[in-house]
């Protein structure tokens, strides 16, 4: 049996990273990116797709592990009969080439410890050239070279599974040290392993004493920015999803996705997070990293892209691979990247728009690039979209797309208007109205007094949370109050929120079976609208609920499955953690990330004045609007059943304008995959 997800750590260098298993065993590492293959693949298959085991030869248990204070060096200790011994495991922040390094240190009495490396480039497919050369192994396979470095002889053994076994005492130290290098490179000098984790430590310790949060969630706060540093590729500014691809959404199923790309609807909460926790640099590098991504034609805008701003991610499947727990297929790329996705748009503005607010100076490009995307937007904001899920059934006239719709329009107005920049503002605040109206009136199911997923249908979405944190309507609106009770009522289980709605008819959405974890994000989102509601004490609540789900050094997936008591999807995950910083700014009371994103957008929120008239307020009552998939008219009003919805609150239907200027490439039709 594999171990538990959350039974891992992650190290890194800010350009890869690592999981290392409470048995001692790094069983996934990608060289030297990460996005490129993995070395030690063992997390997906066994330990003939390659792990690294450093642990007490004979019986032995777990003692505990955790990370130096404010650091990502990561300390395991083991008790063996006769002693216990630490391991101390870290990669230095890059230099030259990625390094891992490794010290074995005896902490009391004697221990017998056994090491063995099976390293097997591309995702577990090679068994490289071994040779040994005194203390140095090399391991060679096409573009991979890689050199290991110790105290101590190896057994090449038959397998290509190098093994030494050594004895260390209290004060006793072994060291390794395993590095790649490019090819052709020559081979890279020794290196003095105690010093490297040293260095690191301070290197990590250093960038952790930046952070400005001072609340009483300090501990948690601070492991979470460390580990969406950790995820950051340093020489872009890129942040990936996850480290980890194919890790399952449910234990021996099929919704298993690549994550070690960045998304672009991860943006503004991300930079909001980074910001208020004192990172500005970080903060700008991720700006400029989505201005060079999305650069080109606002039509060819790519919902994800890779580390570097690749814009072609081709999915395939590995067959020799068996998956995490039986988990398959396993994927690397994701055919998500050819989505069209119409929320990366008010995305973007609104990061841009964040950036302005805290004085990051918007250049001429970056003003062009939005105006040119507003453009587009008028023309194509009515298209069905594949949605924030990356739906892999028909497109659909997704709320939560329209909404960031919304928000594209009210932060380009607020571009002229605060900002002084240039821009036809009237026309943006009349295109501001009619989707406000648009969504409120065929968004909004009001005999059930909720937002729902998609226009004309009666499911319910977790994303729908996201419209009080992103100033579509305040958290105390009768309608958003409806849309959490329907959440908390319809689409929980166990106290923690899944994406959206799954029954009999889920597979006509995402052409997928039924069946995932609990999103973490969206019970952080909840927990954010019990916040802004004023019920302050129940998100907190939950908001310690959710810190008790971290594993034991900090670490949060994407899913819980509350039936297994696991974790479960990509691990760590960026959005979990980028939601936990948000949140515990939430609950400190000041003007915290989701205050400054909902504070956004409560002036000129698109309702029907006197400078900004509708299309109701004209005097003409458009007919309703039928849902993209046709299963009839949809809502009247979005007036909630018992209370007077405020002006402007029904108006301008439509029809849809039909599917958005073609993509440079088509998604590929074949197998259902649904997730990015």
């Amino acid at each position: 049996m594999p171990l538990r997800i959350e039974d891992y750590a992650l190290i890194g260098d800010t350009q890869t990273a690592a999981l290392v298993g409470t048995d001692g065993s790094i069983d996934w590492l990608c060289l030297p990116r990460f996005d490129s293959g993995a070395c030690f693949a063992a997390l997906l298959g066994d330990g003939g797709n390659g792990y690294w085991r450093v642990a007490p030869a004979g019986g032995h248990r777990l003692l505990g592990r955790r990370y130096r204070p404010d650091s990502l060096v990561l300390e395991t200790e083991f008790a063996a009969e006769d002693g216990v011994v630490r391991v101390t495991d870290c990669m230095p922040v890059r230099d030259e080439h990625p390094d891992l390094v490794r010290r074995v240190e005896g902490v009391r009495g004697r221990v017998r410890v056994r090491t063995e490396i099976a390293v097997r480039p591309d995702y577990g497919a090679i068994v490289p050239w071994t040779r040994k050369d005194g203390g140095r192994l090399s391991f060679v396979a096409g573009p991979d070279t890689l050199y290991l470095d110790s105290d101590l002889p190896f057994d090449l053994g038959e397998a290509g599974c190098p093994t030494a076994e050594f004895t260390v005492e209290a004060g006793e130290v072994v060291d390794f040290r395993l590095a790649w290098v490019a090819p052709q490179a020559p081979a890279p000098a020794r290196v003095d392993v105690g010093a490297a984790i040293e260095r690191t430590e301070r290197w990590w310790r250093d960038w952790a004493g930046r952070c400005g949060y001072d609340g009483e969630y300090r501990d948690a706060v601070v492991r979470s920015l460390i580990t969406l540093k950790a995820l950051t590729y340093s020489p872009s500014g890129g942040i990936v999803a996850a480290p980890t691809t194919s890790l399952p959404e449910q234990l021996g199923g099929v919704r298993n996705w690549d994550y070690r790309f960045c998304w672009i609807r991860d943006a503004t909460f991300t930079l909001l997070a980074l910001l208020n926790s004192g990172y500005d640099d970080e903060a700008v590098a991720w700006r400029q990293w989505l201005l060079r991504a999305v650069a080109g034609e606002p039509a060819q805008m790519r919902i994800m892209y890779g580390i570097q701003g690749e814009r072609r991610l081709p999915e395939v499947e590995l067959e020799w691979l068996a998956g995490y727990a039986g988990s398959q297929p396993v994927r690397v790329g994701n055919e998500a990247y050819l989505h069209w996705q119409l929320d990366v748009y008010g995305e973007l503005m609104d990061a841009l728009h964040q950036t302005r607010v805290r004085g990051i100076p918007p250049d001429d490009p970056a003003w062009d690039l939005q105006c040119a995307l507003m453009e587009f937007l008028e023309e194509h904001w009515r298209d069905p979209d594949n949605g924030i899920w990356e739906m892999r059934g028909p497109r659909r006239d997704f709320t939560h797309s329209k909404v960031m719709a919304w928000i594209a329009a009210d932060r380009a107005v607020k571009a002229v208007e605060e900002f002084g920049l240039e821009g036809p503002v009237e026309r943006w605040r009349r295109l501001r109205s009619e989707i406000f109206e648009d969504v409120c009136r065929n968004g909004f199911d009001p005999e059930r007094n909720t937002f729902t997923q998609f226009y004309g249908s009666k499911a319910l979405d977790g994303s729908l949370l996201l419209l009080s944190a992103v100033g579509f309507l305040p958290a105390d609106d009768p309608r958003m109050k409806g849309t959490v009770e329907a959440v908390r009522r319809d689409l929980m289980s166990d106290g923690f929120v899944l994406r959206y709605t799954m029954d009999e008819h889920t597979a006509e959405v995402d052409a997928l079976p039924p069946g995932e974890g609990a999103f973490l994000p969206c019970t952080f989102w909840l927990a954010d609208n019990l916040i802004m509601q004023g019920r302050v004490e129940e998100g907190r609540e939950l908001f310690e609920r959710l810190l008790g789900l971290c594993n034991d050094v900090g670490l949060l997936a994407e899913e819980y499955d509350p039936a297994a008591g696991r974790q479960v999807g990509n691990f760590p995950q960026a959005l979990s953690h980028i939601a936990l910083v948000n949140t515990a700014f939430h609950l400190r009371g000041d003007r915290g990330p989701i205050e400054q994103r909902a504070a956004a957008g409560r002036s000129g929120r698109g309702h029907a004045s006197a400078d900004e008239p509708s299309a109701l307020a004209a005097g003409s009552r458009p007919e309703p609007r039928r849902s993209a998939n046709g299963h009839g008219p949809d809502s009247a009003a979005c007036a909630p059943a018992r209370e007077a919805a405020p002006a402007g609150a029904s108006g301008t239907g439509g029809s849809g304008a039909g599917d958005p200027a073609a993509p440079a490439e088509e998604p590929v039709p074949g197998r259902p995959r649904e997730h990015g």
